[in-house]
């Protein structure tokens, strides 16, 4: 059993069948620029999560700026390390079902070459149908802190991409296996009769988001995580200068939004601080309030990080200094005091 191509055998060429409704793009050992540039030309099924809203770090607004080229390539730690684990998770679940694997590609759906996907692994004979006939396995990693997402299934995302992967190949079904906290194995199959009504739903939202959006170059509306939202903009501009014309009434009622919840902010930090100094008055020099012989707050110790003295630390160990403290530039929004309160 193995997840590479045999020895002896040839890749697959481009634009030959490899899946029963999916035509491949790329081969899998292509080169990362080429593969970013060929997904932008469609929907692949990292996409399909963040244009239904089901994920907090990816929006629809991610998309569609990455598919307008208007987004640099950003990966992150985390999926870093996805990668990273695919391989020894995807020979855990080939040896335990006694099925042999392949990497496969960029592939498109034959009548719909905007639909998009790029398998984990094809598998080549099925271990659950008596024909041995392909399918496909999806491979995740996740923190042991999403372990419960877990129990009953692919959570909302996963269920959403193989469901997707599904369509473009034309499977009946697909398998997946996950590693959680790097020692909790889980495997499982999605069926396609049994979520057909979800999955057209699913390629009408991304086929009304590839032509209304993508392909018509209109922007989707900001919805979605706000603090994904701005980190998106940071990697879009990591620096800014000069100014822009902005519409006075169009602008009005944004400002006025974070107005509002600036102060209520600041109001709510301030009544949280007050209500604390209360009830650190009632403790004195006790650890634990109890009502009715049960606790009902107490004072715990925190291992908070340690505080260094940068100013010291330049000062006596200036190599020090230069090699262990790194710029962390940040930015904030600043209101002009014209506008500052206005409702």
């Amino acid at each position: 059993m193995t997840d590479t191509v045999l020895a002896g055998a040839s890749a697959p060429a481009a634009g030959r069948r490899v899946t029963p409704t999916g035509r491949l793009i790329l081969p899998a050992d292509a080169d990362r620029a080429d593969w970013l540039t060929a997904r932008r030309s469609g929907i692949g099924s990292s996409d399909v999560p963040a244009i239904l809203g089901v994920v907090k770090e990816r929006t629809p607004s991610h998309v569609y700026y990455d598919k307008r080229g208007e987004l640099p390539d950003d990966a992150g730690e985390a999926a870093y390390w996805g990668t990273v684990h695919e391989e020894p998770v995807a020979r855990v679940w080939a040896m335990r079902n006694r099925s042999v694997i392949r990497r496969v590609g960029l592939v498109a759906h034959e009548d719909h070459p905007w639909m998009m996907t790029t398998l984990d692994r094809r598998v080549t004979e099925c271990p659950l149908s008596e024909d041995r006939t392909p399918c496909a396995l999806e491979v995740k990693t996740r923190s042991a802190f999403k372990a419960a997402q877990w129990h009953a299934g692919p959570p909302d995302d996963v269920l959403a991409q193989m469901l997707w992967q599904i369509r473009v190949n034309g499977y009946e079904h697909m398998h997946y296996a996950v590693l959680i906290g790097g020692n909790e194995y889980h495997q499982g199959v999605v069926r396609a009769d049994q979520y057909e009504t979800v999955s057209a739903d699913i390629v009408a939202a991304c086929e009304r988001f590839w032509t209304g959006h993508v392909q018509a170059a209109v922007p989707p509306p900001l919805t979605g995580d706000g603090e994904a939202l701005a980190a998106m903009f940071r990697r879009q501009h990591p620096t800014r200068a000069g100014s822009v014309d902005i519409d006075r009434d169009d602008t009005r009622d944004d400002l006025a939004d974070y107005e509002r919840h600036r102060l209520a902010e600041g109001t709510a930090r301030k009544a949280k601080a007050t209500a604390k100094a209360r009830l650190l008055a009632r403790l004195g020099g006790a650890q634990a309030a109890l009502i009715g012989g049960e606790t009902a707050y107490s004072m715990e110790p925190t291992n908070a990080a340690p505080r260094v003295d940068f100013e010291l630390l330049a000062e006596r160990w200036p190599d020090a200094y230069a090699a262990c403290v790194a710029p962390n530039p940040t930015e904030r929004l600043v209101i002009a005091p014209t506008y500052k309160g206005v409702s």
